[in-house]
């Protein structure tokens, strides 16, 4: 995702590989919140490289079908908000819902998904630090 530099092509690829996955699982009769959580939140990460809106909107929609979920899913539907208002140059949105992300961490129960959870979370704290990145795919 954060690979310094990459191509138009391959920025395209990602998130056409991604519309698709979303699209197989959303065909599914079997796809519930979970996948939905799942499939949004990859669709907001992928969007970062071409639109912070977009990667918004993705995110907002990844929230709407994790709020029953276990607070892993909740966690990184806020991690996913963070980013989105990040590359949008939206520093302090950013860092409140980090500070949510961070709340919902606490309460997963599962060391491994906290961990991951916790990392990415932390990650994107730094990146906070840092200005704002530069769109991707522009080779």
């Amino acid at each position: 995702m954060l690979k310094p530099e990459r191509t138009v092509e391959e920025t395209r690829l990602m998130v056409t590989l991604n519309q698709a996955s979303l699209y197989d699982w959303l065909s599914r009769a079997d796809c519930g919140d979970k996948e939905r959580s799942i499939g949004y939140w990859q669709a907001s990460r992928k969007a970062l490289l071409q639109n912070g809106v977009e990667a918004k909107r993705r995110a907002e929609v990844c929230l709407s079908h994790s709020a029953l979920l276990e607070p892993f899913y909740l966690g990184y539907a806020y991690e996913a908000l963070g980013r989105s208002a990040w590359v949008s140059g939206r520093q302090t949105a950013a860092l409140a819902v980090v500070k949510q992300g961070e709340a919902y961490a606490l309460l997963v129960k599962r060391r491994h998904e906290r961990d991951y959870l916790c990392h990415d979370l932390e990650e994107l704290r730094q990146a906070l630090s840092m200005p704002k990145p530069t769109k991707a795919g522009t080779r």
